[in-house]
């Protein structure tokens, strides 16, 4: 870093370490220009939040959370927009949260991204009105998105 001239933010450094099974050195910490950067169980990157244990569980738990109470907004307005339009802001508002580093989430068990599936779920049911426990399936088929967890 010191060659080109770069300056690490030790405000914004954190220390993620990743065990292979049980660790002695799970307490572990470094030393940079004083300051001491101690282990943390999560760090979050551009967005994702990775764990220690690599699960992704407080990920999830974090984009559920904010995509909850954007669903919740978008419904006290619901009476006043078009179908047309709650289609719009769910799909700018809610689904792009969804789809943001999706990827990552392909080979988790069904049980832990569960909670991203009833977001999707409870967002074609807010665009087309139809009430909590009203099937989803011909509704996520007609928004063309089909099951994307």
């Amino acid at each position: 870093m010191a060659t080109y001239h770069l300056k690490l933010n030790l405000d914004k450094t954190e220390l993620l370490f990743m065990p292979y099974k049980t660790s002695p050195l799970h307490d572990l910490s470094i030393t940079i220009d004083g300051t001491v950067v101690a282990a943390s169980r999560s760090a979050r990157n551009l967005g994702v939040v990775l764990d220690d244990r690599l699960d992704f569980k407080e990920h999830i738990r974090a984009t559920a959370r904010s995509c909850r109470f954007l669903l919740y907004n978008i419904r006290r307005i619901r009476p006043y927009l078009t179908t047309y339009s709650t289609q719009l802001l769910v799909q700018t508002m809610v689904t792009s949260r969804l789809d943001y580093c999706n990827s990552l989430l392909a080979s988790l068990p069904a049980c832990t991204i569960l909670p991203l599936q009833l977001i999707q779920n409870a967002a074609a049911r807010l665009v087309f009105n139809r009430p909590k426990f009203s099937h989803v399936t011909p509704l996520l088929r007609s928004l063309g998105s089909g099951s994307k967890f």
